[in-house]
C-alpha cells in the first residue's frame, strides 16, 4: 500500500505527469496518431515549463504558506504538549554515524525554542522508518537532534510507527491519549500545515497551529521567471499537499 501512494504521488507530480503525457505522446506517433501525440508532447512540455518557474512554485506554496505566517515564541498559546511531524531529520543508515538534517529540520529547531520558552512540558516526536535501510525510526533521529539542542529526554516522547502524515496524526492521537493530553502545538512546514491540521483535528485533538519552515522568499522577478530544478521539486510538494488535503476532504 505504501508503494501505491508512492507511486500515485510520483505520477501526480509535475514531473511525473509530464513523463506520462511525453510516454503517450510516443505512444500516439507510433500508432500514426502524428497530430494528436504532437500536441500531448506540447503540453506535456509546458506543463514541465511552467511547474519549474520560481514564479509558479512560490504561488502554489504561497497560496498554502499564507494561512499559517509566522509566529514569534512569544506569540504562541500554552499547551499540554509539543508535537513534531516528521520530514526534517533522515535517520542514520546502517553504517552511518549520524542523522542528516534535511531542509524541513526547522522544525525541530523550532520545537526546542518553544520547550525552553515553557509552552508545553512534553515533546512528541513522531516518524518512523524502513528498518532495512535505516538504523534507526525518524523519531529517534530527532530526539538525538533535540537533545543536542538542550532539551532533556525524559521530556520526550516517541511515535514510531507512522510513514505519512495520515499516520502520524492516528498514532499520536493514540499516545497523547495514554498521557491525557488534548491540547497541542503542532509543529510542521508551512507548506504542510494546512493538512496536517485537519488530519490531527479529525483525531478530536485542540490542534493550535505553528508553522515554520517558510520557503517563499522575495526575489527579482526576473530570476522567478528562470526555470529551475529546485522550484520543480516545491511545485511538486506543494501539489501534493492541495490534492492530499481534498482527497482527506
Amino acid at each position: 500500500m505504501f508503494a501505491v501512494s508512492k507511486l500515485t504521488i510520483a505520477l501526480m507530480s509535475p514531473l511525473g505527469a509530464s513523463l506520462f503525457g511525453g510516454l503517450l505522446a510516443l505512444l500516439l506517433a507510433l500508432v500514426g496518431r502524428k497530430r494528436l501525440a504532437f500536441w500531448f508532447g506540447v503540453l506535456a512540455l509546458i506543463w514541465l515549463w511552467f511547474w519549474s518557474l520560481p514564479l509558479a512554485s512560490n504561488w502554489v506554496r504561497g497560496y498554502l504558506e499564507d494561512q499559517f505566517p509566522p509566529m514569534a515564541v512569544h506569540e504562541v498559546p500554552q499547551a499540554e504538549a509539543i508535537v513534531v511531524l516528521g520530514g526534517g531529520v533522515s535517520p542514520a543508515g546502517h553504517g552511518d554515524l549520524y542523522p542528516n538534517l534535511e531542509s524541513g529540520a526547522d522544525r525541530v529547531w523550532h520545537a526546542a525554542r518553544l520547550f525552553h520558552a515553557s509552552k508545553a512540558p512534553l515533546v512528541l516526536l513522531t516518524g518512523g522508518s524502513d528498518p532495512e535501510h535505516s538504523a534507526t525510526s525518524e523519531a529517534e533521529a530527532m530526539q538525538r537532534f533535540m537533545v543536542d539542542l538542550g532539551v532533556p529526554e525524559q521530556a520526550i516522547l516517541l511515535e514510531q510507527q507512522s510513514r505519512n502524515t495520515t499516520q502520524n496524526a492516528e498514532h499520536s492521537a493514540e499516545i497523547l491519549a495514554e498521557q491525557g493530553i488534548n491540547r497541542i502545538l503542532l509543529i510542521t512546514s508551512a507548506y504542510h500545515m494546512p493538512r496536517a491540521k485537519g488530519l490531527f483535528q479529525a483525531q478530536g485533538l485542540e490542534v493550535i497551529p505553528v508553522a515554520t519552515d517558510q520557503e517563499v522568499l522575495s526575489r527579482p522577478l526576473w530570476r522567478d521567471l528562470l526555470p529551475e530544478t529546485s522550484a520543480l521539486d516545491s511545485s511538486s510538494r506543494a501539489i501534493k499537499e492541495i490534492v492530499g488535503r481534498l482527497v482527506g476532504r
